[in-house]
């Protein structure tokens, strides 16, 4: 049996899809995409170059080694490289290439951003490479495709001669060198083009309608939804704990959750000191993987000197949002020896469901005592704990 080697090309700037993450690492149901993809692909392959980012390289390389595929071996033990990618797609496929070994038989080429391939697939592929040199998996078009020039319709295709490629595809590796050793700087949009354009011929083999590629914001929540659905866990929703604990001192007015209270302390600090609202802030912050809210409002910035906390936590509730969650629900226990609270609660739900934007349903604020013990039941200060449910939503800018 012939050695396989495999190019995962996840080396893109991901700018269809937008954000500071490259796609290729966004994590679907639990792991980055580009080890997905990596997953479906890699039984068949001896050998694996990851081709990536230049200045995520190192990051890719750990989260591989975190994956466990490196530890997993078929009969022969199987190698992994990280390499860095050029500025265009073809550049980088050159660049995975070139680290494979020169007896690997048949590479596979494989974009990250088609994270559903299947291993049956991957088989196919290579049984049509090792019988005909170059073979590309492609789906039958189900859209009515035109071909337009200035805006207008020239020519209604045929398609029942038309195919959608898909990756991964399959090459003698000396034959895909060679077709883009002659390409030079001729641009191609996958190596089967390379190989045509070099005289080749290619195989087709039957594609999967489920291959899809992500491309866009929405294709990439629709991926997590699917990846989700695949490993059986829910990715829309996510789960954040706030904590927070505040001196009771003379001289200041206590704010609980937005609400002034008639008492004879007030909580000390560079804000207004509300508690409450701080734990409702860390918690949602905490769902959404944004740091905690001295990252966000530093103690020694002046801008937030006194600030009232429910204005804080109405920019929390946009950085959620910004994030691409609503807010589902909020639950918030103050723990104080003194004053009562009960009177308040109904009152402190409504401040806090109007700075987040949410239905007064969403939101639960209770209130305990210590029974006397610690600096809270000495009436020293006051804490409050707090648990946060945000969803992924897809937006209609996102599609």
């Amino acid at each position: 049996m012939e050695r396989v080697g495999l190019v995962l090309v996840a080396a893109g700037a991901s700018t269809r899809v937008g954000g500071e993450t490259p796609k290729q690492l966004s994590v679907l149901a639990r792991e980055p995409m580009f080890v997905v993809a990596l997953r479906a692909v890699v039984s068949r392959a001896n050998e694996v170059v990851v081709v990536a980012p230049p200045d995520r390289v190192v990051e890719m390389g750990e989260l591989l080694t975190r994956s466990g595929l490196t530890r997993e071996h078929g009969a022969e033990a199987r190698s992994f490289l990280v390499v860095a990618g050029g500025a265009r797609r073809q550049d980088s496929v050159r660049r995975g290439l070139s680290a494979l070994s020169d007896d690997i038989g048949v590479v596979l080429v494989h974009d990250a951003a088609r994270p559903f391939a299947t291993p049956e697939l991957a088989e196919r592929v290579v049984a049509a490479a090792e019988a005909h040199g170059a073979a590309v998996p492609a789906a039958p078009v189900s859209d009515t495709v035109k071909r337009v020039e200035d805006d207008a319709v020239l020519a209604t295709l045929d398609r029942s001669v038309l195919r959608a490629a898909q990756t991964p595809q399959g090459f003698r590796l000396a034959l895909l060198r060679d077709a883009y050793a002659a390409l030079g700087d001729d641009e191609v949009t996958d190596d089967a083009q390379a190989v045509e354009l070099a005289g080749g011929s290619v195989a087709i083999v039957e594609g999967d309608p489920g291959n899809n590629k992500v491309t866009s914001a929405l294709d990439l929540e629709l991926a997590r939804l699917r990846d989700a659905a695949r490993m059986g866990v829910d990715a829309s929703t996510r789960v954040g704990f706030g904590s927070d604990w505040h001196r009771l001192v003379h001289g200041r007015q206590l704010v609980l959750c937005g609400v002034p209270l008639e008492f004879e302390k007030g909580l000390e600090g560079h804000s207004d000191a509300d508690v409450a609202t701080h734990a409702v802030m860390d918690a949602l912050l905490g769902a959404i993987a944004s740091g905690d809210i001295g990252r966000h409002f530093p103690p020694d910035d002046d801008r937030w000197k006194d600030a009232a906390s429910l204005g804080l936590l109405q920019r929390v509730a946009g950085i959620v949002s910004g994030s691409g969650h609503d807010v589902v629900s909020v639950d918030v226990t103050i723990v104080a020896e003194a004053p009562k609270l009960a009177p308040h609660i109904e009152t402190m739900r409504v401040r806090l469901a109007e700075a987040l934007g949410t239905d007064l349903s969403s939101v639960s604020v209770k209130a305990t005592t210590t029974e006397g013990t610690g600096a809270e039941g000495a009436g020293e200060a006051m804490s409050a704990n707090a648990v946060a449910v945000v969803r992924r939503v897809v937006r209609r800018e996102d599609a």
